[in-house]
């Protein structure tokens, strides 16, 4: 990229929050934060291997929330002069004087702020040029289109280089910024066969350039992906043990994310209310979150209230070990917060030992998901109903795609279903699992 690197901001940014701290304090507030967050990147999109748009963003903005007596005001400025950032500040203050007042609202409490900032190896900036990411598009569609003769059109090839800066600071004292990187390649192929078509798509996202996976395999993936959903059919209303592929698999435990949130539990929209200690999961499985994961997607020493993050068991031997909770929602439910404001630190799941393949196998007779539509969850019941598709298992093999189903259950009773985990899993978002089989799920068919 033409542009420099984005870590020579990161003092002048620290700067800037400073100033607005220190205006906060002459106006007499309880207690301020700031956060400025600052992204410069370069995005070539391709289809049918010719480029179809270039974009370079830069981008940013600084954010200020200031408490006094309970209440609280934010404003938020992309102009980062002194003049700007005072009336950014005054603004907030200006709201707060005229919001309710909460007894919630307020800083973190200082005694859990970070103090170890310890190098997560998260910036690897690359002089890339907008020509080599049109390169890597048009490989992977390239080697999409030569992988299977249904396969001849292409609906697009992405290469993105991201970079970013953060800095959060606190009137406890606390100010601390660090830097990021992100490289991906994604292709989606588009398949026809006895006059039906089809679409599947694969991706590549790391910290570092050089870690993605070739175009080639991006592209050929997507290709095979698209070419084994042609022919798809529907089966008969029936019950059979259901196989999550790994993609699909994180979805399943984003619901657990959002149901063992703090926002959740004190509205009472959580299906896992009040269940801290109890059996969630069958005794084997586990989850562990890894804040400080070296060169993991979702790693951070701190979360966007500057409370230090740590390891810890979500599931331990199934039972659910903690809440995910800011400082907000810990008071609000009387509770110790946990340091997940702004989200999850790589959560891994604990395996069973086999790999994909073994679990299709293992399976017998059922179905593997590998996608959902729809938006039937309902959080508060746990009740979960989605169109989905995927391929028809008999004695261990796959038979054929299978297409305009509905699966059905109740997380509760699907979380408690789990016969196995398989050992190869995906590690492109912050919940590293491999894919996740199901003892029985109702299936609606014909």
């Amino acid at each position: 990229m033409s542009s420099p690197s984005i870590d020579i901001e990161l003092d002048s940014l620290k700067d800037a929050v400073s100033m607005a701290l220190e205006y906060a304090k002459t106006l007499g507030t309880s207690g301020a934060e700031v956060a400025i967050s600052k992204q410069q990147g370069l995005s070539v999109s391709t289809r049918m291997k010719e480029v179809e748009t270039v974009e370079f963003n830069k981008d940013g903005a600084l954010g200020i929330t200031v408490f006094r007596d309970g209440c609280k005001g934010s404003s938020s400025t992309s102009d980062l002069s002194k003049a700007a950032i005072e009336q950014a500040v005054k603004a907030a203050d200006d709201i707060a004087r005229f919001t309710s007042a909460d007894p919630f609202n307020g800083l973190a409490e200082k005694s859990l702020m970070a103090t170890q900032f310890p190098d997560l190896d998260l910036y690897h900036p690359e002089d890339i040029s907008p020509e080599e990411l049109t390169r890597l598009a048009v490989l992977a569609e390239e080697a999409a289109l030569d992988t299977d003769k249904r396969v001849q059109t292409s609906d697009g090839a992405s290469a993105n280089a991201h970079s970013s800066v953060k800095v959060y600071g606190n009137s406890h004292g606390f100010l601390n910024g660090f830097c990021s990187s992100r490289y991906s390649l994604s292709c989606v192929a588009i398949g026809e066969h006895e006059g039906g078509m089809q679409r599947d798509y694969d991706y590549t996202v790391a910290r570092k350039f050089s870690d993605m996976a070739a175009p080639e395999i991006i592209g050929r993936k997507a290709a095979e992906k698209t070419a084994g959903r042609l022919g798809g059919r529907k089966i008969a209303t029936t019950q059979l043990p259901v196989l999550f592929s790994p993609e699909i698999a994180t979805g399943l435990m984003g619901h657990l994310v959002g149901a063992i949130s703090g926002g959740s539990l004190y509205r009472k929209s959580s299906f896992l209310l009040d269940a801290i200690d109890t059996q969630v999961f069958p005794d084997w499985f586990s989850i562990h979150e890894d804040p400080l994961l070296v060169g993991a997607l979702a790693s951070s020493a701190y979360d966007s209230e500057g409370v230090a993050t740590q390891a810890r068991d979500i599931i331990d031997n199934g039972r659910l070990a903690t809440y995910l909770l800011t400082s907000y929602s810990a008071r609000k439910l009387g509770l110790t917060n946990t340091g997940h404001a702004g989200g999850i630190y790589n959560w891994t799941l604990s395996t069973t030992g086999q790999t994909f393949d073994q679990l299709v196998k293992e399976m017998g007779t059922g179905l593997i998901v590998t996608e959902v539509m729809g938006q039937g969850v309902n959080t508060v019941t746990g009740d979960y109903s989605r169109g989905a598709a995927g391929f028809y298992v008999e004695n261990g093999v796959i038979l054929y795609p299978v297409e305009e189903i509905t699966i059905a259950g109740n997380l509760k009773d699907m979380y408690q279903n789990i016969v196995a985990v398989a050992k190869d899993r995906d590690l492109r978002s912050s919940i590293r699992t491999g894919g996740i089989l199901m003892d029985k799920m109702k299936i609606a068919g014909n």
